[in-house]
């Protein structure tokens, strides 16, 4: 069982090239936000602690399917130890299982993300983002207190792309994640 994990700041892309990149593989997405939105639904605030039970349930579950991976977004923060130790945590996951886990860092300038925080598509699939006012609020207060960007030479993965997509389309990006660590192509039913 494979996984892809696509990272990088608020508003980056990564769910959208998430979703192009499931179009053309067999793998599936599971997006930060489909664990966010509905604990925040329910418990009315974001609680990290039930959000992380309910990730491990899937990422328990998923491993042991026939899917051949799985694709991951989440915002890292590089100076947060904490951030570090759940990658770790999360990738020894799949590869006891006998997969390979394929880092994808995308890069993006701050007055283009900021124009993809009120797209249709994350708006549509991220409920807790559609006070654009609050979300560019959240947005510049995580780019200020995180580093959200690695350094160069920080990650020494095996397999590890780092992208800036600033004048890329999301099919174009999801076509370099797929073409770079060859992964499959989508099997046609």
């Amino acid at each position: 069982m494979n996984l892809v994990l696509i990272f990088g700041a608020g508003a980056v892309g990564k769910m959208t090239v998430g979703q192009e990149l499931m179009k053309i593989t067999d793998y599936r997405l599971f997006h930060n936000h489909m664990m966010i939105e509905p604990v925040i639904d329910i418990f009315g605030k974001f609680d990290g602690e039930i959000i992380a039970i309910l990730r491990e349930q899937i990422f328990d579950h998923y491993i042991k399917s026939s899917y051949e991976g799985l694709i991951f977004t989440y915002m890292w923060a590089f100076d947060m130890q904490s951030d570090w130790d759940y990658v770790k945590h999360v990738s020894e996951k799949f590869e006891l299982s006998g997969g390979t886990v394929y880092y994808v860092e995308l890069v993006s300038d701050r007055a283009i993300r900021m124009e993809r925080n009120k797209t249709e598509n994350r708006l549509k699939n991220k409920a807790s983002k559609r006070d654009i006012q609050i979300s560019e609020k959240r947005m510049v207060r995580e780019e200020t207190l995180y580093r959200l960007v690695s350094n160069e030479g920080e990650l020494s993965f095996e397999h590890y792309l780092k992208i800036d997509n600033t004048f890329l389309e999301p099919s174009q990006v999801a076509q370099k994640i797929k073409d770079f660590f060859c992964l499959p192509n989508k099997e046609i039913l």
